[in-house]
């Protein structure tokens, strides 16, 4: 929509818009990134050079090295990938495979088909209990344990630390999911984790873009037909510009702090806010360990899709039912897990650029379209 009231894009909790910076930065590599890296040619040479870069620039916010670092396709094509090759590595030593209640679909259903799946519990924040956790991964026959940073639709930060340190002790690979806080957070201090997952598009990269970081010494197999890139690891040979404009667009959060701060604070009005605004209205997640972008609501007597659906008539694009699913009818198994309400709630994933007018045109939309919304359904 354009014109005098432009819509307020508030569903980054999946994908951000590509950052101008990292449009710019794409366009650029066109010119002088396109070659094949495995070539001696000057094209080939230039393009190796911009993977050595960008694999620096990742090892660097992940506390890695950039030998460790893998370019791959998108967020569940890589999340399958990572699980399958960590199956496959440890299917010596069993088929069990951990993840937390609250994970992301395409992380359950590729642990489901790797193995026999346990999932672990949340708490009403969407939190695991860590010693629950240990005594999880502990278990005879687990073959590797899989855990969100933070999850993707309530923003809650997972004791993840922890959660490494008990993985090692049971020495059982943790693969770490930072797709939701990636860029966010400082992730240089995770703890011992084998394999960390992420996507580009959610902080404002390409969507055709994942990361794959592998420490050394992890048993992990390719889960595909292997080739001369990326000491096979990762087929096909890589999109370089769409690579720099990633790492452009995670150089450009870290260096940004103050971009999270801003984020927070909004978050936290809203949190404070809609509570005041409508009646009847159950904020989930953890309002203080949390990545600074999220938030989910839910609204009583109201249908999430037609909330969703009127707020887009008054300009607002929000997201409501499961994160992982096309259809916004579908209920969050993240809510489920988590003992909330399914079903009329809303979620919010501030962009880069959202500001205190875009917050203020959500909170006053809000209450008169939830009463149009109650007194159509005949609710009290």
């Amino acid at each position: 929509m354009t014109g005098p009231n432009p819509t307020v894009f508030l569903d980054a909790s999946t994908a951000e818009p590509l950052l101008p910076e990292a449009r710019q930065a794409w366009l650029a590599a066109q010119d002088s990134g396109w070659g094949d890296p495995l070539r001696l040619h000057r094209p080939g040479r230039l393009a190796a050079q911009a993977l050595d870069r960008a694999r620096e620039l990742v090892a660097e916010a992940v506390g890695a090295r950039p030998d460790e670092v893998v370019f791959t396709g998108a967020g569940p094509q890589t999340a399958t990938a990572a699980i399958d090759g960590l199956a496959l590595g440890r299917r010596r030593v069993g088929r069990t495979m951990i993840t937390s209640a609250i994970e992301h679909s395409a992380v359950l259903a590729a642990t489901g088909k790797a193995g026999e799946a346990v999932q672990v519990g949340v708490d009403p924040t969407g939190r695991i209990d860590p010693d629950a956790w240990a005594a999880t991964v502990a278990r005879p026959g687990v073959a590797a344990a899989v855990l969100q940073v933070a999850n993707h639709e309530v923003g809650t930060l997972q004791p993840y630390a922890e959660a490494a340190e008990a993985c090692r002790s049971a020495e059982v690979p943790l693969l770490l999911d930072a797709t939701a806080a990636l860029g966010r957070i400082d992730l240089t201090e995770a703890g011992p984790w084998s394999i960390m997952i992420g996507s580009a598009a959610a902080f404002g990269g390409p969507a055709s873009v994942g990361f794959m970081i592998i420490r050394r010494g992890v048993r992990w197999r390719a889960p595909y037909p292997v080739d001369d890139y990326q000491d096979g690891r990762w087929p096909g040979p890589p999109d370089v510009p769409a690579i720099v404009a990633a790492v452009t667009a995670l150089r450009s959060w870290l260096d940004d702090p103050e971009a999270g701060t801003r984020q927070h604070a909004l978050i936290d009005r809203v949190r404070a806010e809609v509570g005041h605004r409508i009646s009847d209205v159950e904020v989930v997640g953890d309002p203080v360990r949390r990545v600074p972008h999220l938030l989910t609501f839910s609204v009583l007597y109201v249908d999430g899709e037609t909330l969703t659906l009127e707020l887009d008539r008054a300009g607002i694009a929000v997201a409501s039912g499961s994160a992982c699913s096309a259809s916004s009818e579908t209920p969050s198994h993240v809510l489920a897990a988590m003992g909330a309400l399914t079903h009329g709630n809303v979620r919010i994933g501030l962009t880069r650029s959202s500001t205190e007018a875009d917050v203020d045109r959500l909170l006053n939309a809000l209450p008169p379209i939830v009463d149009q919304v109650r007194a159509r359904l005949g609710a009290p």
